[in-house]
């Protein structure tokens, strides 16, 4: 005879799907699984199978996440001290890769041909054609930039003189090599370094500002917004400074005050002088329009005028100008994004803990 439970006991069961989840996650199974179709192509029999999400937040799928940082422990390990240079001599074309390649060539001229009759719909049957031309080639294994159908837009050009308030970049031809020097007939160590963006007013230990109304949030989101293109100029300043082809495994992360700071595994070891001095003159140009005031919002929106083929005033009905023709002229830059002036370098030798510590803080 089955023993009375109340319907506060029956609550207190297990879920089935916690159940499932519970043991695909100790058998290091995909909880999120996503469902492909697959077809045979000989019998046309056509079935659904799971594919791993590949999640690499443990919040979403504890096991492709885990498995994912694993993989990136793995390749950080065996890249980060490697001794000898890699060989990346490309591989030559196959006939396949020729032959798509001809066709392509062939539907760049249908497609130009098509344009100038004012053939629409068979350009756009063309450009089509190309995007699975182009599918394919990726499929077989071309890299690299493929020429577009469409000339590229006209790009404002800008100075490339260096700004009159940053320091000289001290600058070496590159050699075509990504190892580091070996020091001692036997030691070669490598650098894990640490970027920080500048101060934007104090703050306390939780990170939020002492002094809310003079905090500059501007400038502090700003930095976040060009974090990536200023840490891009960074690595082209250090290879042109140390003059090799530096390569390194890193990741962002954001502080306490939110500002995202950059941690990276270099291979090969850089003097502190060297990556402090290339900090100081890296920087990063924002040529965008001004965009410090709200011209428009609520029910005041720029309208579109199918006439002028743009947006114009709600109430004077003038052309607004184009994202292009803005840029003309602008003369200044909206924004100059710079580190900060904490620059944290440490020589580490490959195979010791603490390497091993270090490999597993940029993959935590």
């Amino acid at each position: 005879m089955n023993e009375y439970r109340t319907r506060a006991d029956r609550m207190r069961d297990p879920v089935a799907f916690d159940v499932v989840r519970a043991v695909a996650e100790e058998h290091g199974v995909c909880v999120r699984p996503l469902a492909r179709e697959r077809v045979d192509l000989d019998t046309g029999r056509v079935e659904i199978v799971p594919v791993a999400c590949g999640s690499t937040i443990a919040a979403v799928c504890p096991s492709c996440a885990e498995r994912n940082r694993r993989l990136r422990m793995a390749q950080c390990r065996e890249g980060w001290h490697l001794a000898q240079e890699p060989d990346f001599t490309p591989d030559p074309p196959t006939d396949d890769q020729k032959a798509l390649t001809t066709y392509r060539a062939d539907l760049v001229q249908a497609y130009r041909r098509a344009v100038d009759e004012g053939d629409d719909t068979g350009a756009e049957e063309v450009r089509d054609e190309v995007a699975g031309v182009d599918a394919e080639l990726r499929q077989l294994g071309i890299r690299g930039a493929l020429p577009p159908l469409d000339p590229r837009p006209r790009i404002a050009r800008r100075s490339t003189r260096r700004r009159q308030d940053a320091p000289n970049l001290p600058r070496r031809p590159v050699a075509k090599r990504t190892v580091g020097r070996v020091f001692g007939g036997r030691y070669q160590p490598s650098t894990f370094l640490t970027l920080t963006l500048d101060s934007y007013g104090p703050v306390h230990g939780d990170g939020t500002p002492v002094d809310p109304t003079t905090y500059d949030y501007r400038r502090a989101a700003r930095d976040a917004v060009h974090f990536a293109a200023l840490l891009d100029r960074f690595v082209q300043n250090l290879r042109r400074c140390v003059g090799w082809d530096v390569q390194y495994f890193s990741t962002v992360e954001p502080q306490r005050r939110l500002a995202p700071h950059w941690h990276a595994a270099i291979r090969g070891s850089i003097p502190r002088a060297e990556l402090r001095a290339v900090a100081r003159a890296t920087y990063h140009q924002v040529w965008w329009p001004a965009h410090d005031e709200i011209k428009y919002g609520g029910d005041h929106l720029p309208v579109w005028d199918a006439r002028a083929k743009g947006f114009v005033d709600p109430t004077t009905r003038t052309p607004l100008p184009t994202w292009a023709e803005a840029l003309d002229q602008v003369d200044e830059p909206a924004h100059v994004a710079r580190f900060g002036v904490q620059v944290h370098s440490k020589g580490i030798l490959g195979g010791t803990e603490e390497a091993g510590r270090h490999i597993g803080y940029l993959t935590k």
